[in-house]
């Protein structure tokens, strides 16, 4: 599984652990991701994602996980949440027309 964040997109990354002999050798710092589920009141149930911090917050401030994938493009997004925005609009379309 990789250490992705769905939503930000926000990986791993490198540098040097450095010693006060100033030796260096190489680390990975990880992203803070967290198993989190997520209400989608147009499904009418929970998601589970591999979320950043970050994007928890993201999502919080826009008012909720419909919210976000409503005002987000798809292109900015993970290939499992992009699926899941797609099936959020396909389900507020049908809402809608009926």
């Amino acid at each position: 599984m990789a250490r992705r964040c769905e939503v930000t997109g926000k990986g791993v990354l490198t540098g040097n652990n450095v010693s006060h002999a100033n030796n260096k050798t190489r680390r990975r710092f990880l992203p803070n991701l967290q198993e989190t589920s997520l209400m989608s009141e147009t499904l009418g149930r929970m998601v589970r994602l591999r979320l950043t911090t970050t994007g928890i917050r993201t999502i919080e401030f826009h008012g909720g996980l419909d919210a976000f994938l409503t005002r987000t493009a798809a292109s900015k997004l993970g290939p499992k949440v992009a699926a899941l925005k797609k099936t959020i609009m396909l389900r507020a379309a049908a809402k809608a027309a009926s």
